[in-house]
């Protein structure tokens, strides 16, 4: 179902151009299109990026068509996408809702050369925590493509989990259903993958640091993943963006040293910048401390190394040349529809909303960037000529 490894090598050197299918019920124009990889992908890669997409009858089903026609028209080379593809409504399902499947195939799958697809709660079979779990993931799964195959070794990745190398990046995928510590089988790749000059970019759907809805992880998923030392960790499964600094292990006293940066710049090697993009097109949920429900507040520890934060229908663009690579947080701000009585909002009669403002209101309709951050590699010293 999957392409291999010497296969991938091969395409490296090929033209990609894709299309750009219209989709008629989207009427606004796209403010800024990438531009697509029309050189080999150890040049530049392009990468889209979105997570908790709006499919089936619990989400917010024209914010997901916005978004999936912004992200198309990008034509990244490689689409990511951090889990919850689907929302269906019934309890414990007996099967997966297959009528959903054909959308998720035309939108997430068919537009791109190469797709790599994160488990999510919703995605996986329903239990007593998430009794409208969809059961689809194994049908899902199929669609994107396949791992990097590696000689069997005394730790391997569980199932759903694996690692896959596209031109001057190493992807790993892990499933956090249940979490358990990948240092074992993921440590060795990614030393190998930075020896060889590779960035390196991990992605599983519940976050290790957050501030939407706070889940003490310091000394277990993000000391872990801080120690593996990748570039970019991506997560879903909140409904919202945020963006935090450089982060390096967290220490015994529950602080989290960071690399502050104003203005987004950051130097490769000084620390790992998690991203938590659930924008996709589930409903829009406030953030903990907005809620006023302190038990799932995050501490102060969490805030100070936050950079920007966001209730937005968004994806993310990623251009990743051999000495930089630069992200776009695209915002999607939809025409408003009078006709339409359906809200973004989850819970939209809460009084709570009335404090609380979305990122789009006031804003003009279409696509914008958002947000934007860039890491690069450290210049190297100068060596002195011996005459």
């Amino acid at each position: 179902m999957k392409l291999m490894r010497g296969f991938l090598a091969k395409k490296f050197y090929s033209t990609l151009l894709i299309p750009v299918l219209h989709v008629a019920s989207i009427s606004f124009a796209v403010d800024a299109l990438a531009e697509p990889s029309t050189e080999n992908y150890r040049d530049t890669l392009h990468v889209g990026v979105v997570g908790d997409t709006g499919i089936g009858e619990r989400a917010y089903h024209p914010g997901f068509i916005a978004v999936a026609t912004a992200l198309k028209n990008h034509r990244p080379d490689l689409l990511l996408h951090l889990g919850d593809f689907l929302y269906q409504s019934k309890i414990f399902p007996k099967a997966c809702p297959e009528r959903h499947l054909p959308e998720i195939k035309k939108t997430l799958t068919d537009p791109f050369k190469f797709k790599l697809f994160v488990p999510g709660d919703n995605d996986l079979p329903p239990n007593k925590k998430k009794p409208k779990g969809s059961g689809c993931w194994e049908k899902i799964d199929a669609m994107d493509s396949t791992f990097d195959s590696y000689p069997t070794s005394t730790h391997e990745p569980r199932a759903y989990e694996g690692t896959m190398t596209i031109g001057n990046t190493f992807f790993a995928i892990l499933n956090t259903y249940p979490w358990e510590d990948p240092t074992a089988w993921l440590g060795p790749r990614i030393k190998k993958a930075k020896k060889q000059g590779f960035w390196t970019i991990i992605a599983l759907h519940e976050p290790a640091i957050t501030t939407a809805w706070y889940l003490e992880k310091r000394d277990t998923v993000l000391k872990q993943l801080t120690a593996l030392k990748p570039d970019l960790v991506f997560a879903g499964n909140q409904h919202s963006y945020e963006r935090f600094h450089q982060i390096k292990e967290p220490k015994q006293d529950g602080s989290i040293p960071f690399v502050l940066s104003k203005s987004g710049d950051y130097l490769k090697g000084d620390g790992t910048i998690f991203v938590v993009s659930g924008g996709g097109g589930a409903y829009i949920k406030p953030f903990a401390d907005q809620q006023g429900f302190k038990k799932r507040t995050a501490p102060k520890a969490v805030f100070d190394a936050l950079a920007k934060r966001a209730l937005m229908n968004h994806f993310l663009i990623l251009e990743i040349a051999q000495e930089k690579l630069q992200a776009t947080t695209y915002r999607v701000c939809l025409e408003k529809n009078t006709k339409d009585k359906r809200n973004l909002r989850w819970k939209p009669d809460k009084p709570m909303w009335d404090s609380i403002t979305l990122e789009c209101e006031g804003q003009k309709t279409g696509i914008t960037a958002s947000d934007q951050f860039q890491i690069q590699l450290k210049k190297r010293p100068t060596q002195k000529r011996i005459n």
